[in-house]
């Protein structure tokens, strides 16, 4: 699984690189179209992850996976041979559907492979993700310099190739054990009814994590800042070459490799992953005050300021990267993972979504001020979060101690995964 991620990511490497700008110089759209084509397409995305999630809790991954990556590999090849908005608009979105449905596929694996050790499994997988999009991100530099189109159709090409090849590798994993199939299994021998007709919370029931998945679709905007926003804001805004667009993309994955193992210990345990967000609040801030500075009318300055701000883009999502993954697992019920995570996998669905319309049309659009305030309500949603997740913790706590009063759950057999039917919603 750890060669598929490097496959797939180097390949889109490849095209986040250079996305952008293939739009604006080879399809000839306009910034607010971009901001368009992107944002209905990751509207569409929306539906892949909790559809993803539901089925993968039912059907093994090792089989949807290759089938996520081959509607991947159709929608890169069909952006090459399209040229006008209202074509490109179904084709982004089958892609995007398809995105969001293999990064929600992906970390289900990753939490079923590795169990307890989750958090330091996902750190290493973001390492080795991340090194396939610095790689990616050298070859997108170069289509920059060149500049032809010819140039950003073969970056295009090669991530339609990693696609297909991380379809291949996937059938060669082996399937992870599955909380739900082993529990029902088990229940079954033992003559107890099955899973599926057990009491459960859903996750579009459970107000508190749902408050919590709000709340991650306008943390995860770094993602959109990065591949978005800031190559937008070099071309119109700045006087910064176009090829420190790649730059700062190798930078980024430079930095998640060099920092997101080590930083991992950030989120090893929920509270610590709570205590935490003020960090991510922190980096939200100088990001913010960085991107308003390379306004000014100098090429030294704005490289400057463009490489802090995205040094300080790359912080809050090596730190939010490891505070989410255990905050999104940790407040979920074991049995239903497929599906909570699928509702987590909203939140950046969404902020793909509404977030290239966000920036280009309200803080870009508002200039230098824009970016200041996109950091500090950032910021702002930094505390709120951790206040929020903080009293979501005590209550899981308060249910779990002696005496406790709690929902019956169907008994298992001994040596099974065992399911708690406690509600976790407020």
């Amino acid at each position: 699984m750890l060669w598929v991620s490097f496959t797939d990511k180097a390949g889109s490497g490849l095209w986040y690189g250079t996305s952008a700008l293939y739009y604006t110089f080879v399809a000839g759209l306009a910034p607010h179209e971009i901001g368009l084509l992107l944002g209905v397409a990751g509207a569409v995305g929306v539906a892949g992850t909790p559809v993803a999630g539901r089925v993968a809790d039912r059907v093994p991954l090792t089989r949807l996976l290759p089938a996520v990556h081959a509607l991947r590999a159709a929608a890169a090849v069909g952006i090459l041979f399209t040229g006008t908005l209202w074509l490109l608009l179904p084709i982004a979105a089958l892609g995007s559907l398809g995105d969001r449905s293999a990064s929600v596929l992906t970390k289900l694996y990753a939490a079923r492979v590795a169990g307890p050790d989750r958090v330091r499994y996902q750190a290493l997988q973001r390492t080795v993700v991340n090194i396939g999009f610095g790689i990616g991100g050298l070859a997108a530099a170069v289509a920059l310099a060149v500049g032809t189109g010819t140039a950003y159709r073969t970056m295009l090409v090669g991530d339609a190739f990693s696609f297909a090849g991380a379809a291949l590798l996937v059938l060669r994993c082996a399937e992870p054990p599955s909380p739900v199939r082993v529990v029902a299994t088990a229940a079954t021998a033992g003559g107890e009814p099955p899973l599926s007709k057990a009491p459960a919370t859903g996750p579009w029931r459970d107000r508190g994590y749902l408050a919590y998945t709000a709340t991650e679709a306008l943390l995860f905007l770094d993602d959109t800042a990065l591949n978005v926003g800031l190559p937008l804001w070099i071309a119109t805004a700045t006087a910064a070459p176009h090829s420190l667009v790649a730059l700062l993309f190798v930078l980024n994955n430079v930095l998640v490799v060099l920092f997101q193992v080590r930083l991992s210990r950030l989120g090893d345990e929920p509270r610590r992953a709570a205590a935490s967000l003020p960090l991510l609040g922190l980096a939200f801030l100088v990001a913010g005050g960085a991107m308003a500075v390379s306004a000014v009318d100098s090429a030294g300055i704005a490289v400057v300021a463009l490489v802090v701000a995205a040094t300080a883009f790359t912080a809050a999502e090596i730190v939010h990267a490891a505070i989410s993954w255990e905050l999104s697992l940790a407040l979920a019920p074991g049995r239903s993972q497929g599906a909570y995570l699928g509702v987590h996998g909203l939140a950046q669905s969404a902020q793909r979504s509404a977030g290239p319309v966000l920036l280009t049309s309200a803080v870009m659009a508002a200039g230098p001020l824009g970016w200041l305030g996109l950091g500090g309500a950032l910021a702002a949603v930094s505390v709120g979060q951790r206040t929020l997740v903080r009293r979501r913790l005590d209550r899981l706590d308060a249910l779990e101690r002696p005496g406790a009063a709690a929902p019956q759950a169907p008994a298992v057999p001994s040596g099974a995964v065992t399911v708690s039917g406690v509600d976790y919603g407020e």
